[in-house]
C-alpha cells in the first residue's frame, strides 16, 4: 500500500524525480514532488511494482502523468534494462547510476524503501552522475562481442585441461610443439585418441617446422597415454571444435553489425554502414587487431560526443591514476575498476603494441626501466585510448605513427652532452671531446 510523507525542505535543482530500488521480481520506487498547496514543501510516495512488462508500463504513465522529468535506478545487474528500457521507451529521462556512488550513511537502517528515498533525495539535489548507456545498434554489438570473448575463453580452458591430460599421461608435447593445437599436434593427438601409441609413428606426422624436431617428439610422446585418457581428450576435443564453430559464426554475425553500424556525421546527421571505416582505421594502430578494433568499437561506441575530450575517456575506462592529497601531499592512487571488456582488449594490445618498433613501444621501454612493467603496460594503454579517441572523433584523419626515435629528437644535444661530462667527471675520468667527422 502506497504511503505519502511530507518533508520540510528547501528549494531543489530538479523538481519532479523517481527514483527506483531494482530487484528480480520487483521495483520499490519513490517519487518526490513539489507539495501542491504549501510552498517549499515536497511530497514523497514510496511504491512497489512488479518487474513485468506491464507493471513497467503502468509505472511508466503514473510518472508521466505526474510530471516526473527525470528518473534514476542503480546498475544491479542485469534487472535494470526493463527498468531503464521501458520507461525510455515512454519518454522519460532515464539515469542509470553506479551503484558504489549512492551508498547510504554507514549506521543507517538499509531497507528498499530507505534506499529508493536516499536514491530520490540525492537525485533531487543534482549528487549524481548518470553512466554511459550506448544506443540500441551499439548494445547489440556489445552482446555479440561480449560472447565471443566469453567463448574464446572458455575455449582456452579446454585447450588447457586437454594439456593437462596428457602431461597426466606423460605425454610432453607441449615441451618441444609451440601450439599442441596446430597441424601437426591436433593430428598427434588425434592418433593417440584412435590408438596408435609408437611414439616414432607420431613423430612422423610432424608438418613445417616441426620436422626438424622428429627426434625430440618421439621422446616427448613416449608415455602411459590409455583408453581413459583417450575418452577424456575426446570429449574435451569435440567440444573445443564445437565452440570454434560458435565464436566463427559470432565472427560473422559482429561483422555484419559492424558494416550496419550508424555512425555520426559531421553535419549532425547519421552515416549508416561506416562502422567497417571506423574498425578498419583503428587497425592502423600498433597492437590493435581486428577483434580488438570491434571490441572497443561496440564499448565506447561511434559518438565520442560522450566523451568531451580525450582525458574524459581515458579517465572513464580507468586508465589514468586517481589522485589522492592530504596534507598538502599529493599522491597517485589506484586506478580504479573500470569496464573489464575494454581493459581486457587494451591489456592485450598494449602488451602486443609494447614489442613493436614504434612510438608505442618506445614508450613502454622508457617507462619500464624507472616504473616496471604494470605501470607501463598502463601508460601504454592510456596513448593507446588518446589515440583511439581521436580516431573515432576525427573520422577523416589517418593515424600517423611518431616513430621509435621520436624522444630522441626532443632531446637537447649539447644539455645532454653536459650531463653526460658531469657524471664522467664525477667518476673520476677526465674528459677529453672531439667532433665525429
Amino acid at each position: 500500500m502506497a504511503d505519502t510523507e511530507v518533508t520540510d525542505q528547501a528549494a531543489e535543482l530538479v523538481e519532479r524525480v523517481a527514483a527506483i530500488d531494482i530487484a528480480k521480481a520487483s521495483g520499490m520506487v519513490c517519487m518526490r514532488l513539489p507539495h501542491p498547496s504549501r510552498e517549499g514543501r515536497r511530497t514523497q510516495e514510496v511504491w512497489n511494482v512488479p518487474a513485468s512488462t506491464i507493471g513497467i508500463l503502468e509505472l511508466g504513465d503514473r510518472l508521466v502523468c505526474q510530471g516526473v522529468t527525470r528518473v534514476v535506478m542503480e546498475a544491479t545487474g542485469a534487472y535494470w534494462k526493463p527498468f531503464f528500457f521501458l520507461l525510455e521507451a515512454r519518454g522519460l529521462d532515464c539515469w542509470l547510476v553506479n551503484a558504489r556512488e549512492v551508498k547510504n550513511v554507514p549506521g543507517r537502517p538499509k531497507t528498499d524503501k530507505l534506499d529508493a528515498v536516499w536514491l530520490a533525495k540525492l537525485t533531487e539535489r543534482g549528487m549524481l552522475r548518470p553512466s554511459f548507456v550506448p544506443p540500441k545498434p551499439v548494445r547489440q554489438l556489445r552482446d555479440l562481442t561480449r560472447m565471443r570473448t566469453v567463448l574464446i575463453r572458455e575455449r582456452s580452458r579446454h585447450k588447457q585441461r586437454v594439456e593437462k591430460i596428457l602431461e597426466d599421461a606423460q605425454i610432453k608435447l607441449s615441451s618441444v610443439a609451440t601450439d599442441i593445437f596446430g597441424v601437426s599436434g591436433r593430428s598427434m593427438i588425434e592418433a593417440l585418441i584412435a590408438g596408435k601409441r609408437d611414439p616414432r609413428a607420431l613423430a612422423e606426422m610432424a608438418r613445417g617446422c616441426m620436422v626438424v624436431k622428429k627426434a625430440a617428439l618421439a621422446e616427448a610422446l613416449t608415455g602411459q597415454f590409455e583408453d581413459h585418457h583417450a575418452f577424456l581428450c575426446r570429449t574435451l576435443l569435440d567440444s573445443i571444435d564445437f565452440l570454434s564453430g560458435q565464436i566463427d559464426a559470432l565472427t560473422v554475425r559482429t561483422t555484419q553489425a559492424v558494416e550496419e553500424l550508424p555512425c555520426p556525421d559531421p553535419s549532425g546527421g547519421s552515416r549508416p554502414g561506416a562502422g567497417a571505416d571506423l574498425v578498419a582505421k583503428l587497425v592502423t594502430i600498433p597492437g590493435v587487431g581486428m577483434r580488438t578494433a570491434q571490441i572497443l568499437l561496440a564499448e565506447l561506441g561511434p559518438d565520442m560526443t560522450v566523451f568531451p575530450t580525450a582525458d574524459h575517456l581515458v579517465s572513464w575506462a580507468k586508465f589514468a591514476p586517481r589522485t589522492v592529497q592530504s596534507g598538502g601531499k599529493n599522491t597517485s592512487g589506484p586506478t580504479g575498476k573500470g569496464n573489464p571488456w575494454i581493459k581486457g582488449a587494451i591489456g592485450e594490445a598494449a602488451l602486443s603494441a609494447s614489442r613493436s618498433n614504434t612510438f608505442l613501444g618506445a614508450r613502454y621501454k622508457r617507462i619500464v626501466k624507472r616504473r616496471g612493467r604494470k605501470r607501463a603496460l598502463v601508460a601504454v594503454g592510456h596513448s593507446l585510448l588518446v589515440v583511439v579517441w581521436h580516431l573515432l572523433n576525427e573520422p577523416e584523419t589517418p593515424y600517423t605513427d611518431l616513430g621509435s626515435d621520436y624522444h630522441q629528437h626532443l632531446v637537447d644535444p649539447p644539455r645532454r652532452t653536459r650531463d653526460l661530462v658531469r657524471q664522467l667527471k664525477a667518476l673520476g675520468h677526465d674528459v677529453t671531446l672531439t667532433s665525429a667527422a
